[in-house]
């Protein structure tokens, strides 16, 4: 059965979803969530009915009434985090972190009356991690689907990762680091979200994009395709702070590094590797209760900031990535392999092994 939306909601029906890291983090039990569930938390598709109270006006006296009007029929991404705007997070312009979102969705796995949309032939209950991306249809709080312009449509079910992918590292690149032109970064991780970061960070005008990784065949395509100017090859690198280093103005170090894996070792790699006064950022999730660590006297004495970020602001930074798509600011082309969905589970056990370079998307 269909489900429904409730007050506030829409139900979009699905045409691909991203696979991602999070989501294996999940399926592996590094991160705990309520099960069973329906992962797939990054999808585009289309609006097929406004729950009760939601405006299809900007000007619409609804709380539900959003910057971006949704029509049935719209063509729709959706993202991860899906803010309520009410919470003191929201209000306070802190929605990456909305106290709702993370109370009811990813603590309890339903949506924000503290109820799944989603449930067996038999009527008990399934969870969903975030919207449950990966089924046919999903209901989702209105402020986490945005309407696609056309240009942006027109480049097919490869809009599924803008939800995550884009939308995480845009958050990192933009509110995190706060880049600006001429700044040099290091992105440790090429992975699907890492890729993203780089080609943010030269859109942004960072004048060195640094990629690092063990595996040698994304870094090529980090430089070829992705917006890196120079890769460090970890698994070959006898000193990889030392060659990140070797690669700013007098080896003063980086002025950001972003940390895209969730590990201890590059954890303590990019906060190793930033200059004087400069910035780690931590991107990459792990398993919960793993811990990094910090020279507590250098980052006193030479002002390093170390901060976590966790996704985007849904309803100010999401207009923005779809016009840079739009205007060809920013690119797809991290994507390397496509799914059915039958193939779901196939597409995450590749990913675990390695096998997909950048992202892939699950299509329905």
């Amino acid at each position: 059965e269909i489900p429904r939306p409730k007050a506030g909601e829409v139900l979009v029906k699905n045409r691909a979803c991203g696979v991602c890291h999070t989501d294996l983090h999940i399926i592996k039990g590094d991160i705990a969530f309520p099960t069973p569930c329906v992962m797939g938390h990054e999808t585009c598709g289309e609006i097929v009915e406004l729950g009760p109270g939601v405006s299809m006006s900007a000007s619409g006296s609804s709380g539900a009434a959003l910057a971006n009007e949704l029509r049935v029929g719209d063509p729709v991404v959706t993202t991860f985090i899906m803010p309520c705007g009410y919470c003191p997070m929201c209000v306070g312009n802190n929605e990456d972190i909305c106290e709702t979102f993370f109370n009811q969705n990813r603590l309890k796995g339903g949506l924000y009356d503290g109820e799944t949309r989603m449930f067996f032939p038999d009527g008990s209950p399934l969870h969903q991690y975030s919207m449950g991306g990966m089924a046919e249809y999903s209901v989702l709080p209105a402020f986490a689907a945005y309407r696609m312009p056309k240009e942006v449509v027109d480049m097919g079910t490869d809009t599924a990762i803008v939800g995550c992918a884009l939308f995480t590292a845009y958050g990192a690149v933009k509110n995190a680091a706060q880049i600006q032109p001429g700044m040099r970064v290091a992105v440790f991780g090429a992975g699907g979200v890492g890729m993203n970061v780089m080609q943010i960070c030269r859109a942004f005008g960072a004048a060195e994009v640094i990629a690092v990784d063990l595996d040698r065949s994304k870094l090529d395509f980090a430089k070829s395709c992705m917006g890196a100017t120079q890769i460090v090859d970890a698994r070959a690198s006898a000193d990889v702070v030392a060659e990140v280093k070797s690669h700013t103005p007098f080896g003063r170090g980086v002025d950001v590094a972003f940390e895209v894996v969730g590990s201890p070792v590059t954890f303590d790699q990019a906060v190793s590797a930033v200059g004087d006064g400069g910035k780690a950022v931590m991107v990459g999730l792990t398993k919960l209760g793993t811990r990094g660590s910090v020279d507590i006297t250098r980052m006193v004495r030479r002002k390093i900031t170390v901060q976590g970020s966790f996704g985007a602001k849904a309803r100010s930074d999401t207009p923005v990535i779809l016009d840079m798509l739009k205007r060809g600011v920013l690119s797809l082309e991290s994507i390397s392999k496509r799914y059915t969905l039958d193939q779901a589970a196939d597409a995450f056990e590749d990913l675990e092994a390695g096998k997909i370079m950048g992202k892939a998307v699950v299509e329905f």
